[in-house]
């Protein structure tokens, strides 16, 4: 029984850590559509290219993110923003942000 239990315990965190690289993929995949986005202004075209092509649906089901298509607008609408995912990701740019939803909801 021990061993059942470890061997499921070693399975799901190796599951985990498959998940977390296959995040790292998309992370990426939506860097360098901003970067395409800056240089070439077809950012969120090419991030909707990517995640309705079969590569692209597959990254995203194994990052544990359901390919459907209000993800492919909310990845497009992520580009258009323009905001690099690792300065999106960090704790001063969700305070600023909250700062401003903050300022928003007092002034209505």
């Amino acid at each position: 029984m021990a061993d059942f239990v470890d061997g499921s315990a070693f399975n799901f965190e190796q599951g985990q850590r498959a998940r977390k690289l296959f995040a790292a993929v998309v992370l990426a995949a939506l860097d360098d559509a901003i970067a395409d986005d800056k240089k070439y202004g077809n950012g969120p075209e090419q991030i909707a290219r990517w995640a309705r092509s079969r590569d692209g649906r597959e990254v995203l089901s194994c990052a544990g993110i359901d390919p459907n298509e209000r993800v492919v607008k909310g990845l497009m609408e992520f580009v258009g923003k323009g905001v690099r995912t690792s300065v999106a990701l960090s704790r001063e740019e969700s305070e600023r942000r909250a700062a401003m939803e903050a300022e928003h909801s007092e002034a209505a």
